[in-house]
């Protein structure tokens, strides 16, 4: 709960991914020049941390983009329910709508200190070959939901 109780034990992720985010200030350091993730201090950098290497290497603007990203595959996916009659089909849109947002809160919100450390990946960003699958999978099933919209 309290990274700064022991930080040189288990709140030192946390402690170096909160310094990667800040210290990307506005626009970040550019590609490959962040020191955090250079030096690796940041450990587990390519995998559940990968949001604090965008935020020191892009800053501010690089994580709203990727914010925004995610914010519109969301919301177009809930939006897509409404033109499907299909309720196998929309619960299908919705669960894997939310799978994929579910994931996305937990992650940023763990590299910035905000929920605890759980090792849950990035979508499309982190390192992984299973979640990676298995993201390609859900989008698949909400493009084949998309393609019923245009049948009925």
């Amino acid at each position: 709960m309290n990274p700064q109780a022991e930080p040189f034990g288990a709140g030192y992720q946390v402690i170096q991914s909160k310094v990667a985010v800040g210290s990307g200030h506005i626009f970040g350091k550019g590609y490959l020049q962040g020191t955090q993730t250079k030096l690796s201090f940041l450990p587990e950098q390519h995998t559940d941390f990968i949001f604090s290497v965008l935020g020191e290497q892009f800053g501010l603007v690089g994580c709203s983009l990727v914010l925004l990203l995610f914010l519109f595959l969301i919301a177009k996916s809930y939006a897509l329910t409404r033109h499907i009659r299909n309720r196998f089909f929309n619960l299908i849109i919705v669960g894997s709508a939310s799978i994929i947002a579910f994931h996305t809160f937990v992650n940023i919100a763990m590299t910035i200190g905000i929920m605890p450390v759980t090792g849950i990946p990035l979508p499309f960003l982190s390192y992984g070959g299973s979640f990676t699958l298995t993201v390609a999978v859900l989008i698949g099933l909400i493009f084949n939901g998309r393609q019923s919209a245009g049948r009925e």
